[in-house]
C-alpha cells in the first residue's frame, strides 16, 4: 500500500496532536476529508461513479451481463469484484505490488457483500437456475493519498446506486423452448436497493487514540487499524484488523463505537449527494472521468 517516510520528530508531531484531538489538516480524530461523489462517468457502464477523498481518486465501473445462477443459490444473480491498481497512482504499483494490494481490496469486498442482504441479489434474477444477472464490479485505483478502503466502499455504493439493468421478459413457446426479451427502453430498467450497502469506516490506532480517513502521513504513524463495514441502520457487516500492533479489547470496543456514529453520518451524507445529483436529471454538468 501506498506509504511515506516520516521522521522521528514530524511522527511525534502527529501523535501529539491526535492526542489533543487536533490533526495536521485541521481536523478533529472523528472528521473525514471533504470527498467528491459524481455519478454516470464511464458511459459504457451499467453504472459508475468517481470518488475524491483527499489526494486518493478512485474509478468504478460496473457492468451487468447475463450468466447462470451458481448452484448453492439457484434463484440468485451475483457480484464480481475486480482492482487494478494503476501504476500512475504511486510507484509502488509497478510489478507485483499493485497485483497484491488488488487481491487484497478484492477479497475485502467479497467479504464485505458476503453479508445477507447488503444486495437484493433475488431480484437479479431472471430464470431460477438458467438466467440471471452477474453485476462485474471494476475498481481503479486513480490516486492513493490514505484511506482506499473507505473511499473504495462509497466510490462502489455510489455506482451501484446508478446502476440500471434492462427489464427482461422470459418468452416460452409451445414446445417449452425459452427466449429471452431485453427491453430497449433505457428507461425500463431494474435498479438496486442500496439502503442497506455497507461503507466501510477505517480506524486507525495513533498513540493512545484513533482517528478516522487517516492521510499517508498519519498512517505512517499507525501500528494497527480495524476495517468495520457499517450499513446506513448503523449495523457491522464485517471487520478486519490490519497493520502489525495490537489491539486491546476496550480499544476495540471504542472503535466499533466510533464507526457506527461515523458510519452512519457518511451514509446520510452520501445519499444526499447522490440524490441531489439525480435530482438534476440530465442538466447536471459533468465533469466526467477526464475533467
Amino acid at each position: 500500500m501506498a506509504s511515506v517516510v516520516l521522521s522521528e520528530g514530524e511522527k511525534l508531531y502527529i501523535v501529539h496532536g491526535v492526542q489533543e484531538d487536533l490533526r495536521v489538516d485541521g481536523r478533529g480524530c472523528e472528521d473525514y476529508r471533504c470527498a467528491e461523489v459524481e455519478t454516470d462517468v464511464v458511459s459504457n457502464t451499467s453504472g459508475s461513479a468517481r470518488v475524491k477523498l483527499g489526494h486518493t481518486d478512485i474509478l468504478v465501473g460496473v457492468k451487468a451481463e447475463m450468466g447462470m445462477p451458481k448452484l448453492e443459490k439457484p434463484d440468485e444473480g451475483y457480484l464480481e469484484f475486480f482492482v487494478d491498481c494503476s501504476a500512475n497512482a504511486t510507484p509502488e504499483f509497478e510489478g507485483r505490488g499493485g497485483e497484491e494490494l488488488g487481491s487484497e481490496i478484492a477479497s475485502t469486498l467479497y467479504n464485505v457483500f458476503s453479508s445477507e442482504g447488503t444486495v437484493d441479489l433475488k431480484s437479479l434474477c431472471i430464470n431460477p437456475r438458467e438466467h440471471c444477472w452477474v453485476l462485474y464490479v471494476d475498481v481503479l485505483l486513480l490516486e492513493c493519498g490514505g484511506n482506499l478502503f473507505d473511499a473504495i466502499s462509497i466510490a462502489v455504493k455510489a455506482a451501484l446506486f446508478n446502476t440500471r439493468i434492462p427489464k427482461v421478459r422470459v418468452l416460452e413457446d409451445e414446445e417449452g423452448s425459452k427466449e429471452i426479451e431485453l427491453s430497449d427502453d433505457p428507461y425500463d430498467c431494474i435498479r438496486l436497493n442500496v439502503d442497506n450497502v455497507p461503507c466501510i469506516v477505517t480506524l486507525s490506532k495513533i498513540g493512545y487514540r484513533h482517528v478516522v480517513d487517516a492521510t499517508l502521513q498519519e498512517q505512517a504513524c499507525c501500528l494497527a487499524s480495524l476495517l468495520i463495514s457499517v450499513t446506513s441502520k448503523g449495523t457491522f457487516t464485517s471487520m478486519k484488523k490490519v497493520g502489525k500492533g495490537s489491539l486491546d479489547p476496550e480499544s476495540i470496543f471504542e472503535m466499533m463505537e466510533t464507526a457506527k456514529k461515523v458510519g452512519k453520518s457518511l451514509h446520510v451524507a452520501l445519499q444526499k449527494v447522490l440524490d441531489e445529483e439525480e435530482s438534476l436529471g440530465t442538466s447536471r454538468q459533468k465533469v466526467g472521468f477526464l475533467g
